[in-house]
């Protein structure tokens, strides 16, 4: 039998014998979309040939073979999938004979039929209580066609599994761009439907979703949006409106914690506000009052002994606290593990890349002239100059340059397409009014709004601009400068570069920023990270995308801490962090807000500036490198070997490569051969640069790596074959013109121009009548000369 026929003709039937009807069964269960690929293409997807569920809990799958096969073939490959889908029990058949392997045991045996669905739920769960099981095996919210993606599944089963079986501090761990709020809304949806509560009554639970942002705070609410009547804002103006009371008539409740802490330890009033009581609103609310709290971007403070979240959580003691964050915090100022465990479940960058659920990125790192400044007396400068050697971290800090600041906007402008919506992180506010005007200065794009800086100082009209941003409609703003706000909440899917102008702190920072351009949008192969501190270094700490094993170790921590950090800080009060009158306008909170907002003119007077003469600022470097498969930038050398190896599957000599790329037809499998292997044309391109060879072929540089060859340019090419015969063959003139012409347009613009499918451009371009060209060309075929024009080019 084919292997179709063995599953219709045995594996059914065993299936159907043990109670698996084809409400258990989802056939060939892609889960994975594929790694994104140059050219809106994809990598291959996973799948499992069957998926056996019960009770809306996904507990088997069954790697099927055709009857003459040997059933245990896929097994190994099975039990991984198994593993990544946080599944218990793989079947191994070819359907005369079943081996099942037991994750659990982590071992297997050879069966005569299939448990029935009850056993196997029995299996993994054992005896539970009634009210348990209805919470665990609640189906999830469907709408719209959307299902969950298999990750976000397996956070909210295992989240749900462990809040019914009393578990009192829950961490999930997902990187920026995967849905966490989408799994938050999941998981209230369920426990909110089967009625649970922390003291196991008939009724609905109290829950409270906690941010430190309005806008992490209104993505969450619009996400919540088949729950509108049951859920409500606690903010001041909600209050004032029942008299200073907290609203209490709801299910589930938001708020930014700003908005509910102690007003002594958090903020002071505006005028608007003193007439009114705003200190501690969440201390009106009963210890008991709710269930569940659900701490968005936990890693900003709730594990910190000394936070404000902490007063709040440790006001609702009694409930269970679940933690959501892309970057847990390990650090001498607070431990996101020591206080809520480690995670249940984690999906890490590198997983959502790999997947297709995440865009790859690439990393440009720029090197200049002015990456250090030493001291020169013709330098006009202000300011008390402590040290004869200004290192990177100092500048904008303590030492402003403007030509450096100038030079930085210009490199940003020349590696980015202009309408590409890009973030530039600087270091402060005041850099980012530098960095905004600098751009302006270079631009070509004429628009007063191209390029704008957002940041807590801009109150309402950087909100403004930020929503245009993330419009995936708008192409205005296209350029936004920030220090830290954007480092969370923004969910602009579009994002195309992420500029790096400011040392960044601590991995958890590092993540949240690299973050803002994983965002999966159509026609968005890859993001860039451009470069300028090298900050891209972190990729290769073993703590990038560690898993939790490796977190559990006693390893040396290199984050800074937040006291380090307020060493930085310029002195402040509280008074600069104004409530608004309306208090979900709050934008950031005092404690990640590193940079203070003030306007005594001797802090800004201690900055030494220095205006650099005679001497001429340049980029002197510019490195690209690309994800691996282990999400870290891969080294030129690396990815030079990783090349060879792949190139050498495709060829063995200097004549295959030759052969190959002077067919059309032959190059473009090629290339689509190697897009599937995660090698696309932009990182063929880039090898040019690497090896300095802008003004050649693609074949010239894929023959000196794989070969040592000289790299010849593509004037070279042109010059040989312009002294061949090949040209002097045709008698007609006008025949010898549009061959020069498709030359010159190889010579300028690549080998592009001699892809199968370009001859009728090419003829139209060139001005000739098609029907004279073809006379002109006598007894010869105009297509076979094209395609024997790439042979003699690659002679």
């Amino acid at each position: 039998m084919t292997e179709s026929d063995t599953r219709s003709k045995l594996i059914d039937p065993k299936l159907k014998e043990s109670n698996w009807t084809e409400n258990n069964i989802v056939r060939e269960y892609f889960f994975t979309d594929g790694r994104k690929l140059i050219g809106n293409k994809r990598g291959k997807r996973y799948f499992v040939d069957y998926l056996l569920s019960f009770k809306n809990t996904n507990l088997a799958i069954v790697e099927a073979k055709a009857d003459d096969k040997d059933a245990l073939d896929g097994l190994q490959q099975s039990i991984e999938y198994a593993k990544k889908l946080k599944i218990d029990f793989v079947y191994a058949t070819n359907g005369l004979k079943i081996f099942e392997h037991s994750l659990i045991e982590g071992n297997g045996k050879w069966i005569d039929s299939y448990p029935t669905p009850q056993e196997l739920f029995e299996r993994k769960f054992g005896k539970i209580d009634t009210k348990v099981e209805t919470t665990i095996t609640y189906p999830f919210h469907l709408e719209d066609g959307m299902k969950p993606r298999f990750y976000q599944q397996i956070a909210v089963q295992k989240a749900i599994e462990a809040i019914a079986n009393n578990k009192d501090r829950v961490l999930l761990t997902l990187a920026t761009g995967t849905g966490k709020t989408y799994i938050a809304f999941q998981i209230v949806y369920r426990l909110f439907q089967s009625k649970w509560n922390k003291d196991g009554s008939n009724r609905r639970p109290k829950i409270l979703f906690l941010a430190d942002r309005n806008i992490l705070k209104s993505q969450a609410i619009n996400q919540f949006n088949s729950m509108e009547k049951d859920i409500v804002e606690i903010t001041g103006k909600e209050i004032r409106k029942r008299g200073g009371k907290v609203p209490t008539n709801a299910n589930v409740f938001f708020a930014i914690y700003q908005s509910i802490a102690e007003n002594k330890k958090q903020i002071e009033n505006t005028q608007e506000d003193e007439e009114d009581d705003v200190s501690g609103y969440y201390k009106q609310y009963p210890k008991n009052f709710f269930d569940l709290i659900i701490i968005d971007e936990c890693h900003r403070g709730s594990a910190n002994d000394e936070s404000s979240w902490r007063d709040i959580l440790n006001h609702f003691t009694s409930a269970t606290h679940l933690g959501l964050t892309a970057t847990p915090k390990r650090d001498d100022n607070g431990d996101t593990y020591k206080y809520f465990g480690d995670p249940i479940y984690e999906y890490s960058l590198k997983d959502g890349i790999n997947d297709g659920f995440l865009t790859p990125y690439k990393v440009k790192r720029v090197q200049t002239n002015i990456d250090e400044y030493k001291f020169d007396p013709n330098d006009i400068i202000t300011g008390e100059l402590k040290e004869n050697i200004v290192k990177l971290e100092q500048f904008e800090k303590q030492v402003i340059i403007p030509k450096r600041t100038r030079l930085i906007a210009r490199t940003i402008l020349n590696n980015i397409n202009p309408m590409d919506k890009t973030i530039v992180f600087c270091v402060n506010q005041q850099h980012a009014s530098e960095m905004k005007i600098a751009i302006d200065k270079y631009k070509t794009i004429k628009d007063n709004s191209y390029c704008v800086r957002v940041t807590s100082d801009e109150g309402e009209i950087g909100r403004n601009f930020l929503e245009d941003f993330q419009n995936n409609d708008k192409d205005i703003p296209t350029i936004l400068t920030s220090s830290k706000m954007l480092t969370t909440g923004v969910d602009a899917k579009n994002v195309r570069n992420v500029v790096l102008t400011a040392p960044i702190r601590s991995m958890t920072e590092f993540k949240q920023i690299i973050g803002r351009g994983t965002r999966v949008f159509e026609g968005k192969d890859f993001f860039t990270i451009i470069d300028f501190v090298g900050a891209t270094n972190l990729f290769y700490d073993k703590e990038w995308d560690d898993n939790k094993d490796k977190l559990k170790e006693d390893i040396e921590d290199i984050i800074a801490t937040d006291n380090e950090l307020d060493k930085d800080k310029p002195d402040t009060n509280q008074n600069d962090y104004e409530l608004q009158d309306n208090q979900e306008d709050k934008v950031s909170d005092i404690e990640s807000e590193y940079e203070a907002r003030t306007s005594d003119e001797k802090q800004k007077n201690e900055k030494v500036i220095i205006d650099i003469k005679g001497k001429k600022l340049k980029v002197i470097n510019i490195e690209t490198t690309y994800v691996g498969d282990d999400g870290k930038p891969l080294k030129t050398n690396e990815y030079l070997e990783l090349l060879i190896g792949i190139l050498g599957k495709f060829y063995n000599d200097e004549q295959g490569l030759r052969e190959i790329w002077s067919s059309p037809k032959n190059r473009k499998d090629l290339l689509n051969k190697l897009r599937e292997m995660n090698i696309d044309e932009s990182q063929l391109n880039d090898l040019k640069e690497i090896f300095e060879a802008q003004n050649s072929d693609i074949y010239d540089v894929l023959a000196h790596i794989s070969f040592n060859l000289d790299i010849k340019t593509r004037s070279e090419r042109v010059i040989a074959v312009e002294s061949s015969t090949f040209v002097e063959k045709y008698h007609n003139e006008k025949a010898k013109e549009f061959i020069e012409f498709i030359l010159e347009r190889y010579k300028k613009d690549g080998v592009k121009e001699l892809d199968e499918d370009k001859l009728s451009d090419l003829v139209k371009l060139s001005g000739f009548d098609r029907s004279e060209l073809r006379q002109s060309f006598g007894n010869y075929n105009i297509r076979d000369e094209y395609f024997g024009l790439q042979r003699e080019i690659y002679k």
